[in-house]
């Protein structure tokens, strides 16, 4: 049977638009459906409804209260500062939380970059990340120093293959109890993954040996110790679906019931408290994949590729410019800097960059040739000019340079291993490439590494013909205030549909500025007498 609307489409949108308002809805026999002013005073099967939804009401409700934000979204860590203390700084005042990118970073930058948020967001929610380096232990311990020093309470917890001495001691620094005895858990850790057997680590309290460690070492109080030993790692567990930068390409809607379902057998076989809630990434850059991400079961969403395109990301104007006029298909995987030598990717922009073919001929090239001097003249010829612009000789002198002031045992190596100096000296372009596009260089913007997955296409298409079309307009926290907005409205047409009505789904175009505020405000206010009711009757 084909539906008849009495009322238009585009009326029946707008009701479903108006979130701060119940919609009620009834179809004949014939399948002609008209909006109601109130409900039926004797509904029948054909009558359907759905309350007031307001941004602020997806997700779970803890992760809100103990995280201190008004939605459950947060903005995710990406490298070299491309979320930057800016972005941070926009998305908390905009009542969600977001992670300074503090991979590759020199700890100067990133002492800067904890004091600036410290200082200007004493009262909300932010946080640093935590990137495991397998390579680089003591720099790893030496950024827990830095964040117990200052008191940094939310780490993201990203790349780690199993749990190390650090990440439990930032954890375990954290302990206390309250009056009643309850263990209260002052350092946050929201832990990245796309791997179960990770995901098994933060499920779990920490390992002992690496607790009794800590104790002997006089890191942590054998009381911390103790509690530690009682709770799980991570209070957040996001499930890194395919995204931008390092991936396992994995779907969401694979990957997330699995960790689900991974997570509540470890709860039944290890009852705590309270159980790590388990969110969701990769891919969310609309209000359709929000949507079905808290449909799924998410306590909350994690973006990533869409902020980078935001004016407030570390990234440049033209890195920006490129972001936005990507389609899906607009990426491709390329050899990671941090991971070179294992033969790790990750995925990057294509569209007008030549960065994925060039970073690939060079790893072709390590795995083919013992060392440099091996490589066929013509190839090498080939990769100073192109890639290099510069003697391969010149390269290591350079990269020599770096690495004697970051670690100087890579360079103690290099000179033992002429292998890793090749290693080296081809990780000198995939790690420039990333800066280049972050600083804007112009001659360089062929090599432009820029981090991005298919969701900075979908989120273009979404808002193509609006004002978020314009690079200049995207501002991070009107951006996800936009996408959960819709995912409101796309959740208030599926009550709808869940109760036989046949109502088509809206168009969910982006809300001008005034009429979206004018929402937040009114979900704020209801929010507000929600708890001063609750309060009342506590």
């Amino acid at each position: 049977m084909t539906t008849a609307i009495a009322t238009s489409e585009s009326a029946l949108d707008q009701f479903l638009l108006a979130l701060d308002r119940p919609f009620f809805v009834h179809w004949d026999k014939d399948g002609v459906v008209r909006p109601e002013p109130q409900p039926l005073l004797f509904p029948a099967p054909s009558h359907a409804w759905t309350p007031s939804l307001f941004p602020q009401q997806l997700g779970d409700a803890s992760f809100k209260s103990d995280h201190g934000v008004r939605f459950a979204l947060v903005s995710g860590a990406m490298a070299n500062g491309i979320a930057s203390t800016d972005l941070a700084i926009a998305m908390a005042r905009a009542g969600m939380a977001g992670y300074f990118g503090a991979a590759g970073c020199s700890m100067e930058r990133v002492e800067q970059a904890v004091e600036r948020l410290s200082r200007e967001l004493p009262d909300r929610p932010w946080g640093i990340n935590l990137i495991h380096s397998p390579a680089e232990t003591d720099r790893e311990e030496a950024m827990v120093d830095l964040f117990l020093k200052h008191r940094v309470r939310r780490v993201e917890a990203s790349a780690f293959l199993d749990l190390t001495p650090s990440i439990v001691h930032y954890r375990a620094s954290g302990l206390t109890r309250d009056a009643q005895g309850e263990i209260i858990a002052h350092n946050r850790v929201m832990a990245k993954v796309s791997r179960g057997e990770v995901a098994t680590k933060f499920f779990q309290p920490a390992p002992a040996a690496i607790l009794e460690r800590l104790v002997a070492q006089g890191k942590i109080r054998p009381d911390q110790a103790d509690m530690a030993a009682q709770i799980p790692v991570a209070d957040d567990l996001t499930a890194e679906a395919d995204s931008g930068g390092h991936t396992d390409n994995r779907p969401l809607v694979g990957l997330f019931p699995s960790l689900l379902a991974l997570r509540d057998r470890i709860q039944t076989q290890i009852p705590y408290s309270r159980r790590t809630r388990v969110g969701a990434a990769g891919g969310i850059a609309t209000p359709h994949s929000v949507a079905a991400a808290f449909a799924m079961g998410a306590a909350y969403v994690v973006t990533g590729s869409i902020n980078q395109a935001c004016v407030q990301s570390g990234s440049s104007d033209i890195a920006r410019r490129m972001l936005s006029q990507a389609d899906p298909a607009d990426v491709i995987m390329a050899p990671a800097a941090d991971m070179f030598e294992m033969g790790i990717k990750l995925q990057v922009l294509k569209r007008g960059t030549l960065f994925a073919p060039r970073a690939q001929k060079l790893y072709d090239l390590y795995r083919q040739y013992p060392d440099m001097e091996s490589i066929p003249v013509s190839e090498r010829e080939a990769i100073e000019a192109k890639i290099f612009r510069a003697p391969l000789s010149k390269i290591w002198e350079e990269t020599r340079a770096f690495f004697t002031n970051r670690d100087p045992a890579q360079v103690e190596r290099a000179e033992r291993d002429p292998k890793h100096k090749m290693a080296l000296v081809f990780r000198w372009y995939l790690g420039l490439a990333s800066r280049w596009a972050n600083s804007g260089v112009t001659d360089r913007q062929a090599d432009f590494q820029i981090w991005a997955g298919p969701a900075m296409g979908a989120f273009n298409a979404w808002v193509k013909g609006s004002h978020l079309e314009v690079p200049e307009n995207r501002h991070a926290g009107e951006v996800n205030q936009q996408i959960l907005a819709g995912a409101a409205v796309i959740s208030r047409w599926r009550m709808l549909t869940l109760q036989g009505a046949p109502v088509p789904l809206p168009r969910v175009a982006p809300f001008d500025p005034q009429t979206l505020g004018r929402l937040i405000g009114a979900g704020d206010s209801a929010a507000n007498a929600l708890a001063h009711t609750v309060g009342r009757t506590a």
